[in-house]
């Protein structure tokens, strides 16, 4: 017995040896299993000196499956690329990149996800924990230079910290307020061996941070009654409704009060674009019946809407008829640049599931009130309508957006910044999350990477990218990351041979100045650049060819560039010229059925005939 019990105590050590002799690990293993274990399948990176001991490992765990690196041109490429990932299917992005510059080339992207609250993980590589701080080579201090555009950051000082740092990173990513947070990696971190033990996913607890997720039951009383009462309400959505996947709840509330819902850049996609109650976008480029309507609201419903400059237009003149109520899960947000009558802070989906509830269990079967409201809204729709121009000699630009979409209804549309952006969202119909544009930041060369996350994400998806000739130039060397890795992403360049937003306020605002704008001299022949990298390119010069070119271009199997050669001097309207009032807009069509309004008004400032409901000139923007 006694011998058993020895035998017994010595198969034991040997399976302790065994196990610590398995647990020991570096850094980097720590930091790719981590990784794994939170479902991370695609990192998109570019390798270097101090990030390598962590490529090192990829390279394994890509051996092994689960797991596929996207070996970019650039690091701002990886991490647009990263951001549409995240965008697209709500998962976090993950990017990677040395030291030095090539820590510094993401900053670009991590403020763009920053600033449209998109949740990315992002890794450096870092010079080794005693060099820190001595300008060695290649170093940079990325932590320092990304504080006030992450969410959070880590240095990484200790290897046995790597496990729970990811798992902390993930959470707080996601959770909340989503947003970029960085881990920066020392190399002798990476290298050091350490007995490693995983930290599971949604098992970290960080005192001190606890995002509020309900509604206050008062705040949402309160709503509840102003809704009610509301004869002219105007629900404004924006990009926090696709982070937090609103969409039904925001359709049921428009539907049941029978609201008008209008978004912003960002929130294009949290409602049914082809609703008789969706107005479309609202703010500089929007439509001019959603500036109408917020400009004569008596209540505005703002859910996951931050009142951007771009949206409001002048601030005191925003909506200044209505009462506010504002849902959003940042405290930060509400009250920041308009105070509201009913704050609501919590998750957007989880206030209105409340909201909605609250509704049905007060039901005191009280009419709609919003029936004229509509009605008046349907005569600006009918007499202010986007335009869609056919010049005999020149392609319109907005021709194209509208071929794209009637072709490719379902696809997932990136887009670059600029005209071509705002025609983009006045014209494409988009589902939730498959609008994916930058929006605070406003960053050109995003387009095209963005595309290639979206891609990646979902392979069985059409992802078209919609972007200019001067934005597209920004990135085009993630044309080679196209090739390698076989993205089947379809690019359309909306190519008027400028700088098409700047010449357009040049135009307008600089004396037709055009100062450094012009793009024509130095412009690729983007059919040779695209075959230059082993991709099909293609070229349209006018209408008799669009419609059959972009077949063309969908049939392909593989990545493909078209080139459109568009009107050169198209200005995008409506437009809000800064300063301005919403309902002051510039670039309006003319009044279709004015012998059959009921009354006219002469604008005081210009002559101009305006219906009675106007309350600006839109040909001058005059006060009526």
């Amino acid at each position: 017995m006694r011998g058993l019990q020895v035998r017994s105590q010595s198969i034991s050590e040997k399976e302790a040896t065994r196990q610590m002799t398995n647990n020991r690990q570096t850094g980097a293993y720590a930091l790719i299993d981590s990784l794994m274990r939170h479902g991370v399948k695609h990192i998109f990176g570019y390798p270097g000196g101090a990030i390598l001991p962590i490529y090192d490992e990829l390279y394994r765990a890509e051996a092994r499956g689960g797991i596929q690196h996207i070996l970019v041109r650039h690091e701002q490429g990886a991490s647009h690329a990263a951001d549409g990932y995240a965008r697209a299917t709500g998962q976090v992005g993950v990017c990677f990149a040395t030291s030095g510059p090539g820590a510094t080339n993401l900053v670009t992207g991590i403020a763009t996800a920053h600033m449209d609250s998109i949740p990315m993980v992002v890794v450096t590589g870092q010079v080794a924990l005693a060099s820190i701080g001595t300008d060695a080579f290649q170093e940079t201090d990325i932590y320092g230079i990304t504080l006030p555009i992450v969410k959070h950051s880590y240095v990484v000082r200790d290897q046995k910290d790597m496990a729970r740092i990811v798992a902390e990173a993930f959470h707080i990513a996601t959770t909340g307020r989503p947003g970029p947070v960085l881990i920066d990696v020392p190399k002798d971190v990476a290298l050091g061996q350490f007995d490693y033990y995983p930290v599971e996913p949604n098992s970290v607890k960080l005192p001190g941070y606890r995002p509020t997720v309900k509604g206050n039951p008062r705040q949402i009383n309160a709503a509840v009654n102003l809704i009610r009462e509301a004869q002219r309400p105007l629900l404004y959505v924006g990009g926090g409704a696709i982070s937090a996947g609103a969409h039904p709840e925001i359709q049921q509330l428009a539907q049941s009060f029978q609201i008008p819902v209008t978004t912003t850049l960002m929130g294009k996609g949290s409602f049914d674009e082809n609703h008789p109650l969706a107005l479309g976008m609202l703010g500089m480029h929007g439509t001019a019946y959603a500036n109408f309507a917020v400009s004569e609201c008596d209540l505005l419903i703002a859910v996951g809407a931050r009142f951007d400059d771009r949206v409001t237009g002048k601030l005191d003149e925003f909506a200044s008829r209505a009462k506010v109520i504002h849902i959003d899960i940042d405290p930060a947000e509400v009250g920041k640049n308009r105070a509201p009558e009913v704050p609501i802070v919590g998750d957007v989906r989880n206030v209105l599931i409340d909201l909605l509830r609250r509704c049905q269990e007060t039901d005191t079967g009280m009419p709609i009130q919003t029936q004229a409201w509509l009605e008046r809204i349907n005569r600006w729709r009918e007499d202010y309508p986007l335009i869609v121009p056919q010049y005999p000699d020149s392609l319109a630009p907005q021709e194209v957006i509208v071929e794209l979409t009637r072709q490719a209804p379902d696809a997932y549309y990136t887009t670059d910044v600029g005209q071509h952006q705002m025609w983009s969202a006045q014209f494409l119909k988009n589902g939730p999350r498959k609008w994916i544009s930058s929006a605070g930041l406003g960053t050109m060369g995003f387009g095209m990477p963005a595309a290639m996350g979206v891609k990646v994400a979902l392979p069985n998806d059409e992802v078209i990218c919609i972007s200019g000739d001067a934005s597209f130039q920004m990135n085009l060397q993630e044309l080679g990351t196209l090739a390698q890795h076989h993205i089947n992403v379809k690019t359309v360049i909306i190519n008027n041979g400028w700088q098409g937003m700047v010449r357009q306020w040049q135009e307008a605002f600089y004396g037709e100045r055009y100062s450094s704008s012009n793009m024509q001299v130095g412009m690729p022949d983007f059919v040779l650049l695209a075959q230059a990298f082993g991709i099909k390119g293609m070229v349209v010069r006018s209408r008799d060819e669009l419609k059959d070119a972009i077949a063309e271009m969908l049939a392909h199997n593989g990545p493909v560039l078209l080139d459109v050669q568009v009107k050169k001097d198209e200005n995008c309207y409506p437009m809000v010229a800064p300063g301005k009032s919403n309902a002051q807009m510039i670039g309006l069509p003319e009044l279709r059925k004015l012998e059959k309004a009921t009354e006219l008004i002469y604008c005081s400032g210009c002559g101009a005939k305006n219906i009675a409901s106007n309350k600006f000139c839109p040909d001058c923007g005059t006060k009526i």
